[in-house]
């Protein structure tokens, strides 16, 4: 079976994805995986070349997909020509930056939905470039979810064996705690539970937190899980889903880290996230940089394949040559991993 291909974004010009992105490509084994081409604009490359010439790469500019060489030492890169270098100040916020990092995002969704490309992978963009702009969304997911025209979706984060889907990401904690429905923790049960199966797991165990502390301690505490989170649990085991819980929120991901869950349902973003980017992000105090930026960020749901960093623009670290490219490496992985499983299953 050939290599799927996988679509790349730069992210924001400004940022460390440019970076990132020739790190990734100059390893000779991205090419053992997939066959990658990257989205963005070869004018950026060619800047971040010339200030970091530990990272040459033969660049080769492209039109269409069809016309990628997909060859170990070169990148293949979609120009899409929308920076203009005297505009460009690296590391800062910036409309120009915004804009295009939205159409690079457009781009490898249109791309993957005329099935040009089998899997999706972003770097960061920045929300607040991206709304000084006429687009106005608060993230990657919600892009995905517009141009796709999906509905019921929700992201994935992953790091290693702790898998952690959401049932809101981009609200307040007031909002979060309102969309606690029996309907919503039922439906990211059930793309959970569909998640893991896509990646291989044949029988997941799905562990859904509580919202309140200790679950709510039988009502001491709140109602969400009585009210709503049990029963959506009570008709997900009716489905056969393997499914536990309330499980209390400062327990559940020791466990689940310990193998007793495949991935666990949080009820709102930092719930999420926090333990995620505790084992995954580690900064080393003496040499002033972090030694590891680890995770992928995933939107489950959709009709295509989304993967992305777990990790911001990072415009501190930009042209610093310092940046960490392993959640890059590892959002790879993982849209291979997807990709490939979904083209078996269309062999069957």
């Amino acid at each position: 079976m050939s290599l799927p291909i996988v679509a790349i974004t730069m992210g924001d010009p400004a940022s460390i994805g440019p970076e990132i992105s020739l790190k990734v490509f100059h390893d000779p084994s991205l090419f053992e995986q997939c066959r990658p081409l990257l989205v963005g604009d070869k004018s950026v490359l060619e800047k971040v070349m010339s200030i970091l010439p530990d990272l040459q790469l033969k660049i080769n500019p492209i039109q269409k997909v069809a016309e990628a060489q997909f060859q170990p030492g070169s990148i293949d890169i979609l120009d899409l020509g929308l920076v203009d270098l005297s505009q460009l100040k690296f590391g800062e916020v910036s409309k120009m930056c915004g804009e295009a990092a939205f159409q690079y995002v457009r781009k490898v969704i249109e791309l993957a939905m005329n099935g040009e490309v089998d899997a999706t992978v972003t770097n960061a963009i920045n929300k607040e470039a991206i709304n000084l702009t006429e687009h106005q969304f608060a993230g990657h997911t919600e892009i995905y979810a517009h141009y796709t025209h999906t509905k019921n979706y929700t992201m994935m984060l992953a790091h290693d064996n702790l898998r952690v889907v959401h049932i809101s990401t981009h609200v307040s904690l007031r909002k979060a705690t309102e969309l606690v429905k029996k309907e919503r923790v039922l439906e990211v049960i059930r793309i959970a539970d569909q998640a893991m199966k896509q990646l291989g797991v044949t029988e997941p165990k799905i562990g859904v937190a509580g919202l309140n502390p200790h679950s709510s301690e039988n009502g001491l505490f709140g109602t969400e899980e009585a009210e709503e989170i049990i029963p959506a649990i009570n008709e997900a085991r009716a489905e056969n889903i393997n499914v536990e819980g309330p499980v209390p929120p400062d327990t559940i991901f020791p466990k689940a880290l310990g193998g007793w869950y495949d991935i666990v349902v949080a009820m709102y973003h930092d719930q999420g996230h926090i333990p995620l980017k505790l084992i995954g992000f580690k900064f080393n105090e003496k040499a002033k940089k972090w030694d590891s930026v680890s995770g992928v960020n995933i939107t489950l749901g959709l009709p295509i394949i989304r993967t992305s960093v777990d990790h911001g623009t990072a415009f501190d670290q930009s042209l610093k040559g310092t940046a960490n490219d392993i959640s890059l490496k590892n959002a790879i992985s993982y849209a291979v991993r997807l990709a490939t499983h979904s083209e078996r299953r269309q062999s069957l």
